[in-house]
C-alpha cells in the first residue's frame, strides 16, 4: 500500500510517500481501508521531536474510511460500513496511508450525510475537546467557559460542544474569525490582537489551547475561586501547572487525549442532529503532506487540514 513514511526527524520535506507493507490485523482488529486522515498539531510536533516515537514510522491519528474486514467475535462493524476513528493513541496508527488495523472499539460509525473529509477532520480534535469539558473540567449549564484559539481545530469543537453543556462561551480570536464563531454560539469575543482577555472576570472554566507562561497565569487569573484551568498544549507539565493554580485558589488540569468509542458516538449523533460542525481550512493528497504541515505549522488556518486518500 502507499503511505507517508518519517524515517529521520525534521522538517516536512523528511515525509516520503513510499510504498510500504499493508498492516496486518491482531485477533480484536478491523481493518480499515483509508479515505481521509486528519492532520493535527501533534502530527508535526511528533515529526520534529519524535517524543514518544522511534523512526521510522508512519504518521497520523485521525482516520474515516471503510471496514475492510472484521475478526471472528466482532459484532458492531460489518465489511463496507464507514467509520471514523482516533485509532492506538498515542501508539502510532499509521493514518497517513491506504489502510489502518486497530480495534473495533477504536472507531465509531461516520455520521450520516458526512463524508470522508469532513469525518476524517474530527476525532483527534473532538474528543480532545470533549475531554476536555467533560472530564478535567465537568463543565455544567450556565458556566462561563473562555475557550482560547477558538477557531482552531480543537477550539471551534470546544467552542460548540461547551454550548451543548449548556455554558456561555468566550473565544479568543482574531476578528476576521469572529463571525464564523458567532455561527458556532460563542457567545462573547475577545480579539486578541486589541483587548486584553485577562480583563476578564469571574470565568469558570479556562480551555487553553495556546499554552506558555504568560497565557497560563493570565488565564488563571481571570477564574473564579474554585475555577478550572485546563491546559492542552502539554500534558506532562501537570505540576508546575497545579504549582501556578494553587495560590490563586483555582484548579488546574491537563488532558492526554484516549481513544473511546462512546465519546465518538455521541460526537457523531450532535454531527447527524446539526448540532455539530467541523470546519475543514484545506485538503491536501497524500503526496502533498509536506505541504499540509507547513501550513499547520503556520498556525493561521480556520477548522482543520485533512489529507485525501
Amino acid at each position: 500500500m502507499r503511505a507517508v513514511t518519517v524515517e529521520t526527524l525534521g522538517a516536512p520535506e523528511v515525509m516520503r510517500v513510499r510504498e510500504v507493507a499493508r498492516p496486518t490485523a491482531g485477533m480484536d482488529e478491523i481493518v480499515v481501508r483509508v479515505r481521509a486522515a486528519g492532520v493535527n498539531a501533534v502530527d508535526w510536533k511528533v515529526r520534529q521531536n519524535g517524543y514518544w516515537l522511534t523512526t521510522p514510522y508512519v504518521p497520523g491519528w485521525d482516520v474515516s474510511g471503510v471496514v475492510e474486514s472484521v475478526p471472528d467475535g466482532e459484532n458492531r462493524f460489518r465489511v463496507g460500513d464507514e467509520v471514523f476513528g482516533m485509532p492506538h493513541f498515542p501508539r502510532p496508527a499509521g493514518a497517513y496511508a491506504e489502510y489502518v488495523a486497530a480495534p473495533a472499539r477504536h472507531f465509531a460509525r461516520k455520521p450520516e450525510g458526512l463524508d470522508h473529509v469532513h469525518a476524517a477532520a474530527l476525532p483527534l480534535a473532538a474528543l480532545t475537546a470533549w475531554q476536555a469539558l467533560t472530564e478535567a473540567a465537568e463543565v455544567k449549564a450556565g458556566d462561563r467557559v473562555l475557550v482560547h484559539a477558538a477557531a482552531g481545530g480543537v477550539g471551534h469543537l470546544a467552542v460548540q460542544l461547551a454550548k451543548h453543556l449548556g455554558a456561555w462561551v468566550i473565544g479568543t480570536a482574531s476578528a476576521g474569525k469572529h463571525d464564523l464563531l458567532r455561527e458556532l454560539g460563542a457567545d462573547e469575543l475577545v480579539d486578541y490582537r486589541t483587548r486584553d482577555f485577562g480583563e476578564l472576570r469571574d470565568v469558570d472554566v479556562v480551555i487553553d489551547l495556546i499554552g506558555g507562561d504568560d497565557y497560563e497565569a493570565r488565564s488563571m487569573r481571570v477564574l473564579k475561586p474554585g475555577g478550572r484551568y485546563v491546559g492542552l498544549t502539554n500534558p506532562s507539565a501537570l505540576p508546575e501547572l497545579r504549582a501556578k493554580a494553587e495560590p490563586l485558589g483555582v484548579r488546574a488540569a491537563t488532558v492526554f487525549v484516549a481513544p473511546d468509542h462512546a465519546a465518538l458516538e455521541r460526537v457523531a449523533d450532535l454531527v447527524a442532529r446539526g448540532e455539530l460542525k467541523v470546519v475543514v481550512a484545506e485538503t491536501f493528497p497524500l503526496e502533498d503532506v509536506a505541504k499540509a504541515h507547513e501550513l499547520g505549522e503556520a498556525n493561521r488556518t480556520t477548522g482543520k487540514i485533512v489529507l485525501t486518500v
